[in-house]
């Protein structure tokens, strides 16, 4: 069983207010890599979301991300995941 607390992302030492503002930076950057037209509230929705993806798929991978860049880099990364993700299941360019 595993006893180490997560914070918001999936990662401790990151709050809700540093989820808001890594989310809200790694959705406006997801947009712009995938030339999605999302609006603010939608940019931090899919960075909050694509920085419990990425932080999730790089402990999978036995990465642990700690530190604001490391986290930002993985909510980004989650965040282009789910952007491509959801334009393959709905058909969109």
């Amino acid at each position: 069983m595993e006893t180490q607390v997560y914070g918001a992302l999936g990662q401790p030492g990151v709050g809700f207010i540093m989820a808001i503002i890594v989310g809200a930076l790694a959705g406006w950057i997801a947009e712009k890599v995938t030339n999605a037209n999302m609006g603010f509230f939608s940019n931090i929705l899919m960075g909050i979301i694509g920085g419990v993806v990425g932080n999730f798929l790089a402990r999978q991978l036995g990465m642990m991300v700690y530190g604001f860049w490391a986290n930002l880099v993985s909510a980004i990364v989650g965040a282009v995941i789910i952007i491509w993700a959801y334009r393959a299941i709905r058909g969109q360019s």
